[in-house]
């Protein structure tokens, strides 16, 4: 068994397979000639590409609207919503890619609600959120020194990387230069040789081009997007910002622009099965509504509310949330969209993040627990595995708590769909929650008398149990690496399977065929 690009891992079985994959093939495999209901499970996200091949056929299409007639058919409020709707687009087409993070929106709220108090004799209900500005600040402006220092100390190596490649792309115009093929490149002279050599020790020392790119415009965006305090893109959205019960805004274009993450989740939980292209997503018998609400930035809490909102009333059982920050100004909106969710039986899934650190006590949002203390019942916070269960078993990134995180998932080198029909290989609790939610959606159609409650209960108890297994503390970093029992950093220390859920589902509802009747 490799585990190369083409290997889906987290479908395997571990008995069969020697990987700690969710049993997806093997459930569905004694699963055949069932009878099952279409799930809708819903994609909150950055966007997702409905026409890639291995996603067009599981794409939700909505019922009640006639495509391209410019006409809100079915009455919902948004207007040829085919296959879901875009909450960061403007009605005239364009599109919010990048945003800034949470505190420079807090900081810039809490400046305007100062202006014009002098600073030096402040009344005194003023005085905390004085401070509370200025340690925001702070943080802001450590954070663009830091990521200007980063750009100003590989300035220089990027010339050097670029000029390089320069070089030697004349030996290889329509290819990457990979080191193989390096080795191919003829000697004698003398500019291509030095070119060689340094690209030579780069790849020693793990160079990637790709990854030297993406390093670079992760500093970038830090600087020009997320933590500058004059950029403002949703004036494309043409909203009111501040009013985090407006409805009525957005576009119908799911793509959006930048649905590299959406369709890769989207994937993992749908790709159709079994038509020899790509991979086979988790669930079977499924349809992915695509919701796009995520810029690269921190998401806004009145986007998210209405994008969940959105998926309740037209019909998903599932809701898919792999985001999340540190920041969540209008909760009130957020709980009142997770508590209707709750009433109408739907199940949301949400990724516990990518930090290293214990939820119980560095709160990502959004959250199961209202402002009231009370607690939603229908939520799922998803931790990430890799594939064998020894003591690295938990990602090195994944976020944990005995209180906040449910259950565990693969989501270490997960190969899934991206747009434009391609595919790639990522990492994080955000493939971790759209395995959860395959799960979920597959347990339902099969079993579709089944409660949200009922659903989520059954996932629980299934899951085979890790608790004891000694694993290493997630984002240990540099520090001396430190075990502990997995059920001491988790509810359960368990990790989901869909073949155990669909056993322990057909030992508690049993093969009633009636409940097809309907």
């Amino acid at each position: 068994m490799t585990y190369g690009q083409q290997s889906d891992w987290y479908n395997l079985d571990f008995d069969e397979d020697g990987v700690l994959g969710v049993s997806a093939n093997k459930a569905h495999e004694a699963y055949e000639g069932r009878p099952s209901k279409t799930v809708v499970v819903a994609v909150i996200d950055s966007g997702v590409d409905p026409l890639h091949e291995d996603l067009q056929g599981n794409m939700w299409v909505n019922p009640g609207e006639v495509p391209g007639n410019g006409i809100d058919d079915d009455g919902n409020g948004y207007v040829d919503d085919i296959h879901g709707w875009n909450f960061i687009g403007g009605a005239d087409g364009q599109n919010v890619i990048a945003d800034t993070y949470g505190h420079v929106r807090n900081y810039l709220d809490l400046k305007s609600s100062l202006l014009g108090l002098d600073s030096a004799n402040l009344p005194l209900a003023a005085q905390s959120d004085y401070q509370k500005m200025l340690d925001l600040k702070k943080t802001i402006d450590r954070n663009v020194r830091t990521a200007k220092k980063e750009l100003e100390s590989i300035e220089g190596f990027d010339q050097t990387v670029t000029q390089v490649y320069r070089i030697l792309q004349a030996f290889a115009p329509a290819e990457e230069i990979t080191p193989d093929l390096l080795s191919d490149i003829p000697k004698g002279d003398e500019r291509v040789d030095a070119a060689k050599s340094i690209l030579n020790q780069l790849f020693e020392n793990g160079f990637d081009l790709q990854g030297f790119q993406e390093y670079k415009d992760y500093y970038h965006k830090r600087i020009n997007y997320h933590y500058n305090v004059d950029f403002d893109p949703r004036s494309i959205v043409g909203d009111d910002p501040s009013d985090p019960y407006e409805k009525g805004y957005g576009n119908n274009d799911v793509l959006g622009g930048h649905a590299d993450h959406g369709t890769h989740v989207a994937g993992i939980i749908g790709a159709v099965r079994g038509n020899d292209v790509g991979i086979d997503g988790i669930a079977k018998n499924v349809r992915i509504m695509a919701l796009r609400a995520v810029p690269d930035g921190d998401e806004r809490d009145k986007d998210i509310a209405n994008a969940i909102l959105y998926a309740v009333d037209n019909g998903a059982k599932v809701i898919n949330m792999s985001f999340g920050k540190g920041y969540s100004p209008y909760k009130e909106a957020i709980d009142k969209a997770v508590r209707y969710a709750n009433k109408k039986g739907v199940l949301l899934v949400h990724a516990a993040g990518n930090a290293g650190v214990n939820i119980d006590e560095a709160v990502h949002y959004p959250i199961r627990t209202f402002q009231d203390g009370t607690e939603a019942s229908n939520w799922l916070e998803v931790g990430a595995t890799d594939r064998i269960p020894n003591a690295y078993l938990l990602a090195s990134f994944t976020n944990y708590g005995r209180e906040e995180l449910d259950i565990f998932a693969p989501g270490v080198d997960i190969y899934s769909t991206t747009p434009t029909g391609s595919y790639e290989v990522n990492s994080g609790t955000s493939m971790a929650a759209p395995v959860v939610s395959g799960i979920a959606a597959a347990l339902w159609s099969y079993y579709p008398t089944l409660s949200s409650a009922e659903v989520k209960d059954i996932l629980l108890q299934s899951a085979p149990d890790y608790g004891n297994l000694r694993v290493y503390y997630p984002g240990n970093g540099d520090k001396k690496p430190k075990k502990v029992k997995l059920k001491k950093i988790s509810a359960q220390g368990k990790v989901a399977n869909l073949w155990k859920a669909l056993q322990l589902a057909d030992q508690q509802v049993g093969d009633d065929l009636l409940v097809w009747k309907n």
